[in-house]
Formats: C-alpha cells, sequence, structure tokens
C-alpha cells in the first residue's frame, strides 16, 4: 500500500475524530467504533455528511455531482470503512494475521445483510449477560451468531449438579418427576431450548423482568448496534418463550421507556398484534433524591410497564384494590321501607355516627366509625348515575322529586338511576385469599405497589430491580390458577418462582447471572421453610413444598470461566490450551494462530481476554445430550441418568 493510501484512511480517521456528536470512537478515546459509522452511513446522518463535505479529499472520493446535486455514495464509503487498511489499533490488526474476516475483508460482525427492522435479525445472541469487565469498544463477549455460524447450539443440553431440595434438605437425585418445580442454572436462551421438549405448550404464564438495556444496568454493552443487539437477545428468547405457552397462555413483559415502543413492535411481530392485550403501568419509585437533580432538563421516571400478551385465548380473574378515598358521589342515604330519601351527611349527625363537625368528603374513610357506618349500611346509601332503562326514566320524571322503584328492586330518583354502595364492596385480595372492603376494579394503572421495601422480602437482599411478590401475586391471580405451569427466564433473586410457591402453582426458573448468597436458590430454600415476608401472611403460607435444582453442564464454558478473572501469564497459557482444543471456532485459521504466539502476547490483558472469548466455538459452550455417550465428554452416570429422565428416554 503506497503511503498516499494509508494518507486517505489516517485523514479519514482524524475528520471522524470531529464529529459533534463524539459517536464514533469507544470511551478510551483510541478505538473507532466502525459499525456505528457505518450505521450512520447508510442512514445518511447529516452530521457524518457534513463531515466528509467539509474534507475535499473526502469529497471527492465518496460524492459524485448529478446536474449541480452532491450524491453521497454510501456503499463506496462502507467499503472504504471495512477495508482491513483501515483497521488500526493493534486487536484488531492481530485479528486479521489470524483470519477472523471474510473473503471480503469485512469484519465477521458486518458480514451479514442488514434486513427487516434492525441489523442482525436473523442471528442468535447465545451470550446476553456476563461479567461487565469483558465491554471493550468493538467486540464483546455477548456473540451475535449468522445463522450459518449455528450448528447444534440450541440442542437440547445435558444436565448436571442435581438436587432436590426440602424441608429436610437437599438430596442428590438422578430422576425428574413431571409434577416437580424446576430451578436451572446456565445460558436462559439454552435452558429454553432445552426445556422445549418436556414443556412445549403446556406453561400458562410467563413473566420475565429482562435487562431494561439503559446503559447501566447488567445489560452494559457498547453503543454499538447496542440498540439491536438488545432486540436480538430478546427476540431469540421470545420466540421458543411462545412455543413454550398453551393456547390460552399468556406472557407479561416488565420494561421502561427505553425499550419500550420498539419492544411492543418485536411483540406484535414474535405474538401478532390482535393478541396484544395491554400494557400495565406500574409506579415503582417516587420523584426525590437525586432523581430531582434531573428536573429542569428531563421529565422524571417514577413508573415501568408490563406488556402483556395471549398466545390465541384469554381469561382474566378481575383485581380489585382496596379504595383509600371516599367516594363522594354517594351522598344519598335512602330507607328501602318507606323511600324516603335525604342526604347522607345529615343522616349521620343526627343519628350521632360522628361528631357535629363531620364533613363528609374524600377523607371520610379515615374515621373508622364512619367507616363502619356506611360498611354496614351499603344497601341503603346510594349514588345518581345515568344507566336506566327509557321506560323507567320517563315514569321516574313523572313524578319529580319521589323515587320510585322498578324492575327487579331498583330505584331512581328524577330520571336518573340510584346505584347502591354495595356495588363498591369488593372482594380485596388475590387467589381465594379475599377480604370485603370498599374498592375498585385494577385496570391498566397499580400505583399501590410497595416498591421500595421489597428488597429484602425472601431474606435476600437484591436492592436494585427485585420485583415485590404483590406485584406477581396479582398478575399470576389474574392470569392462572393452582397446579398451572408459571416460568421466569430472568429468575434473578427468584421472586417468580417463591410467589408461584406460595400460591401453589407449578414452576420454572431460569438464571444464568450469580447472585452468590442472594440467588433464588436460597429464596426457596427459606419459602420451604415457611418465609413470613411478602405475601405470606396474605396467603395464610406456612412452609412446605419442594424444587429441583440442576445446571446446564459446561464443555467449553469452563475457558470462559477461566479466562475472566486469568492474569497476563495465565491467559498466555490459556492461548496455547485452546488452540489445542477441539473447542475452537471454525473461523480461526489454527496454523497462523499457532505462529502467532508471540503477537498474542504483545497484546493488552484485556484485548487477550475478547479474543480467546470469541476464538472458542460457541456451539460447544455446553455437553450436547446427544453427545453425552462421548467418553472424553466426562458425563457421569448419575448425570445421563437425570438426563434421560427429563428429556423423557429410557436407560
Amino acid at each position: 500500500m503506497t503511503e498516499e493510501r494509508k494518507g486517505f484512511y489516517f485523514e479519514l480517521l482524524e475528520l471522524l475524530e470531529q464529529d459533534p456528536k463524539k459517536r464514533f470512537y469507544a470511551d478510551n478515546g483510541k478505538d473507532l467504533l466502525r459499525n456505528k459509522v457505518y450505521e450512520c452511513a447508510m442512514k445518511m446522518d447529516k452530521d457524518l455528511i457534513k463531515l466528509l463535505l467539509s474534507n475535499d479529499r473526502m469529497k471527492d472520493k465518496f460524492f459524485t455531482d448529478i446536474d449541480g446535486t452532491l450524491v453521497f455514495d454510501k456503499t463506496a464509503f462502507g467499503w472504504a470503512i471495512n477495508n482491513k487498511a483501515f483497521l488500526q489499533d493493534s486487536y484488531t490488526r492481530f485479528k486479521n494475521t489470524i483470519g477472523l474476516i471474510d473473503s471480503k475483508e469485512q469484519f465477521i460482525s458486518s458480514k451479514n445483510d442488514v434486513v427487516l427492522s434492525f441489523p442482525y435479525k436473523d442471528c442468535v445472541l447465545e451470550g446476553g449477560q456476563t461479567k461487565e469487565d469483558q465491554k471493550r469498544g468493538e467486540i464483546f463477549y455477548n456473540e451475535l451468531l449468522a445463522p450459518d455460524d449455528v450448528d447444534r447450539l440450541l440442542a437440547p443440553k445435558v444436565f448436571t449438579n442435581m438436587k432436590r431440595y426440602t424441608k429436610d434438605g437437599e438430596e442428590s437425585i438422578t430422576e425428574f418427576d413431571d409434577k416437580d418445580n424446576l430451578l436451572i442454572k446456565g445460558n436462559n436462551l439454552l435452558a429454553l431450548s432445552s426445556i422445549l421438549k418436556r414443556y412445549e405448550g403446556r406453561v400458562k404464564c410467563i413473566y420475565i423482568d429482562p435487562p431494561y438495556n439503559t446503559g447501566s444496568d447488567s445489560f452494559n454493552y457498547n453503543d454499538n448496534f447496542n440498540h439491536s443487539t438488545w432486540l436480538v437477545f430478546m427476540k431469540n428468547r421470545l420466540e421458543i418463550a411462545k412455543k413454550l405457552l398453551k393456547d390460552n397462555g399468556v406472557i407479561i413483559v416488565h420494561c421502561d421507556y427505553i425499550e419500550e415502543a420498539y419492544l411492543k413492535v418485536l411483540l406484535d411481530e414474535i405474538f401478532d398484534r390482535e393478541n396484544f392485550v395491554n400494557g400495565i403501568s406500574v409506579r415503582d419509585s417516587h420523584p426525590s433524591g437525586l432523581k430531582l437533580s434531573a428536573k429542569e432538563k428531563s421529565i422524571i421516571k417514577t413508573k415501568s410497564t408490563m406488556l402483556v400478551y395471549k398466545k390465541s385465548e384469554l381469561h382474566i380473574q378481575p383485581i380489585y384494590q382496596r379504595r383509600k378515598d371516599w367516594d363522594t358521589h354517594f351522598n344519598t342515604y335512602l330507607n328501602i321501607e318507606t323511600l324516603e330519601k335525604i342526604p347522607l351527611s345529615q343522616y349521620i349527625i343526627d343519628n350521632k355516627i360522628v361528631s357535629n363537625d363531620f364533613k363528609l368528603d374524600k377523607n371520610s374513610l379515615d374515621n373508622p366509625a364512619f367507616k363502619e357506618f356506611v360498611f354496614n349500611n351499603r344497601n341503603n346509601i346510594f349514588q345518581s348515575t345515568k344507566e336506566i332503562p327509557q321506560e323507567a326514566k320517563a315514569e321516574s320524571l313523572k313524578h319529580k322529586d319521589t323515587v320510585i322503584r322498578y324492575g327487579n328492586n331498583e330505584f331512581a330518583y328524577n330520571g336518573r338511576r340510584l346505584s347502591p354502595l354495595e356495588k363498591s364492596i369488593c372482594n380485596i385480595g388475590f387467589d381465594g385469599y379475599y377480604c370485603e372492603d370498599f374498592g375498585k376494579l385494577l385496570c391498566d394503572f397499580w400505583d399501590d405497589v410497595d416498591f421500595n421495601n421489597s428488597q429484602n422480602e425472601g431474606n435476600v437482599s437484591f436492592p436494585a430491580g427485585k420485583k415485590p411478590e404483590l406485584l406477581l401475586a396479582r398478575l399470576l391471580t389474574m392470569f392462572t390458577s393452582k397446579g398451572d405451569l408459571v416460568l421466569d427466564y430472568h429468575l434473578g433473586s427468584g421472586s417468580t418462582s417463591a410467589v408461584a410457591h406460595k400460591m401453589g402453582r407449578q414452576y420454572i426458573g431460569i438464571e444464568q447471572l450469580n447472585y452468590e448468597n442472594n440467588d433464588s436458590v436460597k429464596r426457596l430454600n427459606n419459602v420451604i421453610g415457611g418465609d413470613t415476608s411478602g405475601i405470606s401472611e396474605a396467603v395464610n403460607w406456612h412452609g412446605g413444598g419442594s424444587f429441583v435444582y440442576c445446571e446446564l453442564k459446561e464443555l467449553n464454558h469452563k475457558y470462559i470461566d477461566e479466562i475472566q478473572v486469568a492474569d497476563d501469564n495465565k491467559l498466555n497459557d490459556l492461548y496455547k490450551e485452546i488452540i489445542d482444543s477441539e473447542f475452537i471456532s471454525y473461523k480461526a485459521d489454527i496454523s497462523k494462530l499457532k505462529e502467532s504466539e508471540q503477537d498474542f502476547k504483545d497484546l493488552s490483558t484485556e484485548d487477550k481476554r475478547s479474543f480467546l472469548i470469541q476464538v472458542l466455538d460457541k456451539n460447544l459452550l455446553y455437553v450436547n445430550y446427544c453427545d453425552m455417550e462421548d467418553e472424553d465428554l466426562a458425563v457421569t452416570e448419575e448425570e445421563k441418568a437425570f438426563s434421560r429422565s427429563f428429556y423423557g428416554e429410557g436407560a
């Protein structure tokens, strides 16, 4: 390559540094976010176009004058930024020397046609969540696999470390019963694909609270295709989730404003738009503390949303919430025998239920004596409504200022129906554990669930993102019955499984992150032991039951665990071990890898980690069930027996 040619690329690099929005370089200021540049070019980004036009050399190279109008050749620009001569940092140059680019000298990550509504839509994001210290400008472990890269990635896996937990403790097991509750530790995409054979079409309700893609949560990717990567992550898992649902099943996806609109469109596509039930807004915080510092720059966030979709059929058990304020429209006391009508406030004072300074207003229910009185006299207290048959309305208007009786013991006054307070007395609670009180139908805005005091429910500490048991109990009451199967494949601390256990639902929980002493196993053990927090008192929970715990048996995933914690010397040793193993990606040129050991040693520690993780074959993260008889995979007889039992096959 000539010096002039090199100069062109350096000049373009320097020009991209001048982007007014600082979008094209990673936080370290060195690594070019190549796909971000490419994305902006394909979208004809105005700021990028202006930047290129400001440089005569770029203007001549990428623009054509057609009758006085400059036309941007985005195809030529795309080829230029994907050319190997444009790879400036040591890490990408090292990748180039070992054959991890395609025959057209383009990045592997950008070789597929970008179609439909977002890039890489037809790919598989197998990782999804891992240690955040693996983040870097261009490359991350959570790798997007093109369709032709997916071989046996989604094949059923072998299970290991199988245990059954009861009130008497834990025991190792080799059999799985169809009525067992189940917790699985491992990659949730692969776990979902593994349970599909047993549970397809059997799940009544799926609730997930996935990472919201806020940039500060556990889904902390780089800015390069961050949004579309998140959509791929969701799409892969939702497609399997749909297969697991019964025809009358529902899925509830918790999210916030960052991705809500895009997630709604994605769910419309997967579950069909006509199967959208509603979006439930939940007040999950209050405007206080540091939030208020942004009040002049932003509208303060105090809610999240639960998007609800049915599979095809739907039945909802209505839920009523306790009314805190008195409905002042109920202002009439009616003597049913004599049809005498007087103001409610006058009747109360004359009967000395409350003091003479009593005022009938929205705070009246705060007075215990008033609340008891109206509760006991709910058949005699009324409000006026317009809902009245025409014949009854006409008859009532004939008898001005007089209460008439019509129909099935209904009452009217001056052409309006008198509706009794009795209809506002509801069963408050959930799942058969009710008490009568003043209530109103729970609709699509929930403002009465306490998120501030749920951090320690289940006796596990989970200060951020933990959902209150009351929230899950309402959902399970609305959409399930005792014995129904409930799934949560972003289980976290185990709220969904804990509530399902207390409410007599069967459940499957999947989690791939390690929460150590605050995980779902500890929480479910606490539930079995009689946990008194959350909804326990409301459902009269005293303990009992059991659940099965197991893990996906790792294969080359063990290398990923080692890579994440290895120091520089250990990474050098792992390099030699991995390139000699059978677990290396077919994309890598093994002969060049062996020749490039010194080049690898010259990389930074973080670049070594990123490279080693990428070079592993992602189809072999875990042991496939179909391969478990291979002696080299060291599957124990106990693991074989349990896996056969789970997949419904004999010895």
